[in-house]
């Protein structure tokens, strides 16, 4: 009796019966399918070991892959930009009626989900899409100068406009917690509000600036109906090379070692962030 008393007081169980919950959702959405993939990509189909998958995706969708890390790296960059952007008015910002309304404009993407978004930009970048239509209207350009944008480019703006909005937030609130005195100190000195923002501000939110990228790189590498909806050419991204694979053959194969792939590239990313917060960790 003393004993199931003491278990129910112990610390450590009621710890680990909080957490198993996500530990068992990590395992079975995550974990079982990041092994299963692994050991499929290896495999071959006789049995046994094997790279003949990988050597296949290299030689077919090398430039896929190729242009998937092009793609989303720039991407990455340009939501890093326009994040530090936005935060840096809304902290800096004097106009208050421009303040307010960026505030309640920039969130808007986050509540389309990346297949509407899409589909919208299908409708908005083609030739004789709204933003063409308007640029005619406008008497800037003649209709047959007008040219559709249904490719790369089509692919970084839907990533860019998706994913901005969730950097920003998360780039916003961390400047909002800093504390006002050095920034109105810096502004009494005469300094710039690009200065403020590039000296004072970014190196004290970096973390949350990286973080906030890494996470866009990692959603951005597994969309599918961004490149399949706006990019019908080649080359393309590994999402839609592992859909036409699996689809088209059923070579589960070669699709897992192109999911392999992609995890290496997220992989590496996430390895450079942990390292730099060992290395800030370890900082005296």
């Amino acid at each position: 009796m003393m004993s199931f008393h003491r278990v129910l007081h112990d610390e450590r169980v009621w710890s680990f019966a909080l957490v198993a919950p996500a530990l068992v959702t990590v395992g079975l959405l995550f974990i079982y399918p990041l092994g299963f993939s692994a050991v499929s990509a290896f495999s071959a189909e006789e049995g046994g070991w094997t790279f003949a998958n990988f050597i296949k995706a290299f030689d077919l969708y090398s430039n896929d892959i190729l242009f998937t890390v092009v793609i989303v790296s720039l991407s990455t960059v340009l939501i890093g930009f326009f994040a530090i952007a936005i935060g840096g008015y809304l902290t800096l910002g004097e106009n208050p009626y421009a303040v307010a309304i960026l505030k309640w404009l920039y969130r808007w993407p986050l509540f389309i989900p990346f297949i509407v978004a899409a589909q919208l930009m299908r409708t908005f970048l083609a030739k004789n899409g709204l933003m063409n239509n308007l640029i005619v209207g406008s008497g800037l350009l003649e209709p047959m100068q007008t040219q559709s944008f249904l490719d790369w480019r089509g692919i970084v703006i839907t990533f860019v406009w998706k994913q901005t909005p969730f950097v920003a937030l998360l780039v916003a609130g961390a400047m909002a917690s800093l504390d006002r005195s050095m920034i109105e100190s810096a502004r009494n000195l005469g300094a710039s509000r690009i200065r403020i923002l590039v000296e004072i501000i970014l190196p004290q939110v970096r973390p949350t600036i990286v973080v906030g990228l890494i996470l866009s790189f990692v959603v951005m590498m597994s969309v599918l109906s961004v490149p399949i909806m706006i990019n019908a050419q080649t080359p393309t991204m590994l999402t839609v090379d592992m859909a036409f694979r699996i689809n088209a053959y059923g070579d589960y194969g070669v699709a897992n070692a192109l999911g392999f792939i992609s995890y290496l590239m997220t992989g590496v990313v996430a390895w450079i962030y942990l390292r730099q917060g060992v290395r800030q960790g370890a900082a005296p």
